[in-house]
């Protein structure tokens, strides 16, 4: 029989399902900020449930793919339906705005593949999908661009999600420098996102989206700079 503590990090992982489906709830009655606060505490649970697993020494088959299906509507269902209202509430009508669900299909695929590829230990290849849906989220509760924006956006983030271009962790794995260029650069560059949206007394959506954005543009700037 396995022990109560064993069954921590699932339950740690349920909460992220939780989080989403809550997310879910108030993005379909337009409150997107809301939606976004639920995701964000989402990526915390996300966070919480790999640390229990490693601290406790209780990993599992189950818990693996447990992960992947509340990722799937933490991550790519409620930022795909926070994008598809963004559209709609920026004046959005017809197909267009659900042009946005391509994310969800995409961050299925990313997850799928994640889950049987072994060289993504440490780093990732193709955008993780935490990463994308935080920077859809913050996106979409501007509401300040033009509905078109929210699906190609959801389209640009659903093909960095699928690709083969490598995008760092911040899991230090043995033998590694604790810090190289590219994690200092986007710690200067969360450093700096924060300072900005307290300076400008934005939304606090604001600095997200400089964190996040700045974390794909270090990665692609690294990809050709390498080639």
């Amino acid at each position: 029989m396995a022990s109560l503590t064993s069954h921590i990090p699932n339950t740690i992982t349920s909460l992220n399902l939780v989080s989403g489906v809550l997310g879910v709830i108030f993005s379909l009655r337009g409150n997107l900020q809301a939606g976004f606060v639920c995701m964000l505490a989402a990526g915390v649970f996300d966070f919480c449930d790999g640390l229990a697993a490693r601290l406790l020494k209780a990993y599992s088959d189950i818990g693996k793919e447990l992960d992947s299906l509340c990722d799937l509507v933490s991550f790519g269902v409620l930022p795909s339906l926070m994008l598809l209202q963004a559209s709609k509430i920026s004046g959005g009508e017809g197909i267009v705005p659900y042009f946005a669900i391509i994310l969800a299909v995409c961050s299925a695929l990313r997850l799928a593949k994640f889950n049987i590829d072994p060289r993504q230990s440490t780093d990732f290849i193709g955008m993780p999908t935490p990463s994308g849906a935080i920077l859809a989220a913050s996106a979409a509760c501007f509401l300040e661009y033009p509905a078109w924006v929210f699906p190609v956006l959801a389209l640009l983030l659903g093909l960095l999600e699928v690709s083969e271009i490598p995008f760092f962790g911040m899991k230090i794995a043995k033998g590694h420098k604790l810090l190289d260029s590219k994690r200092i650069v986007f710690l200067a560059a969360a450093a700096a996102g924060i300072v900005v949206t307290i300076i400008l007394k934005a939304h606090f959506s604001l600095a997200f989206l400089i964190i996040f954005g700045s974390y794909i543009l270090i990665n692609l700037f690294s990809l050709v700079l390498k080639r």
